[in-house]
């Protein structure tokens, strides 16, 4: 077995600091050992020296010694353990459950992976879902720490092969509900904007305009006068906070957004508004076994508070906005 392995970077961990994804591939390794061995070389991004703090980008190709990479046996004891309230709490959000995957509706304001000053997190509470000594689940995208909804882990090493290509290869769909600011000016509309990250490590923030090709299909679902409107938002491409700045771009920021948004509303005492309006509605997935699959998860608690005070028409079944719709 050589001393060596390389990894190519695919598109769902484009944007990924290279420490969190090395602990999100190979677990048992800490921080300390992550930044020793980028500072020696022994970890290295297309052949060159990095920090642990850099970012992927999809194509790249990361070098890792293969004493990191942990043998069949170590990949399926559950060494984890976690006490009950949080193996509750994590059986709490499972929307779907089969042998290849397990998808959760995320609650918002628990980010999907650990990193500084971050305790309690979705990949630390996965071996909640498993008995002693079966696969802890992985993940094979993400969320960010406030958007609620769909999250879909692998539960096997096939399971996570098959579905880190399928989104890195683009072969799903997802729908996005938001609470946006003011009314698009169409029903249906495309914004089509670069983004770019910049920033010290972080605090960074994303740009659009410049760098990377975004998409981002739109469809109005229904309207409170001309203050607020309630979209469905279809990403075609999956960039870094790509919804959040698009509809900032655009005039419309998501209500409660406060890095990209506006506070204005807050300030009007209007509930919830300091709260990002933003969940993954659904995704309709193709499976390692069973063709595809349509996952859908329930907007959290607050969301549904304010469509009510909104006056938003409720939805029944398959609403209007959910994926699927051309535009």
């Amino acid at each position: 077995m050589p001393l060596l392995k390389t990894f190519h970077i695919e598109g769902n961990d484009d944007g990924s600091r290279l420490d969190r994804w090395f602990r999100r591939r190979f677990g048992a390794i800490g921080q300390g050992q992550i930044e020793k061995m980028t500072r020696t070389g022994q970890i290295r991004v297309d052949g060159r020296r990095v920090k642990s703090s850099t970012r992927l980008l999809t194509g790249q190709v990361v070098r890792v010694p293969t004493f990191c990479i942990p043998d069949r046996k170590s990949q399926v004891s559950n060494e984890v353990q976690i006490g009950e309230e949080d193996k509750e709490f994590i059986a709490s959000c499972v929307i779907y459950k089969d042998e290849d995957i397990i998808a959760l509706n995320k609650p918002p304001g628990i980010p999907v992976q650990g990193g500084t000053k971050v305790r309690r997190h979705i990949d630390g509470l996965l071996s909640g879902l498993v008995r002693f000594g079966e696969e802890v689940p992985k993940l094979v995208h993400r969320l960010d720490r406030d958007t609620s909804g769909v999250l879909v882990l692998a539960r096997n090493a096939s399971a996570a092969g098959f579905l880190s290509k399928a989104f890195s290869e683009r072969m799903h769909k997802k729908t996005y509900w938001a609470i946006v600011q003011g009314v698009p000016p169409q029903n249906r509309g495309q914004i089509e904007l670069a983004l770019e990250k910049a920033g010290k490590a972080g605090q960074e923030k994303v740009f659009a305009g410049l760098g990377r090709k975004a998409i981002t299909r739109y469809q109005i679902i229904d309207r409170a006068g001309r203050d607020l409107s309630w979209l469905a938002l279809y990403p075609v491409t999956g960039r870094t906070h790509q919804l959040r700045v698009h509809c900032h771009a655009i005039g419309h920021p998501i209500v409660g957004d406060r890095k990209y948004g506006q506070v204005e509303l807050e300030k009007s005492g209007v509930p919830n508004s300091n709260r990002l309006h933003l969940h993954a509605r659904s995704m309709t997935l193709r499976h390692p076994r069973k063709g595809f699959v349509v996952l859908k998860a329930e907007p959290p608690d607050f969301f549904r508070e304010s469509m009510k005070y909104f006056g938003f028409e409720q939805w029944n079944g398959d609403v209007v906005g959910d994926h699927g719709i051309e535009v």
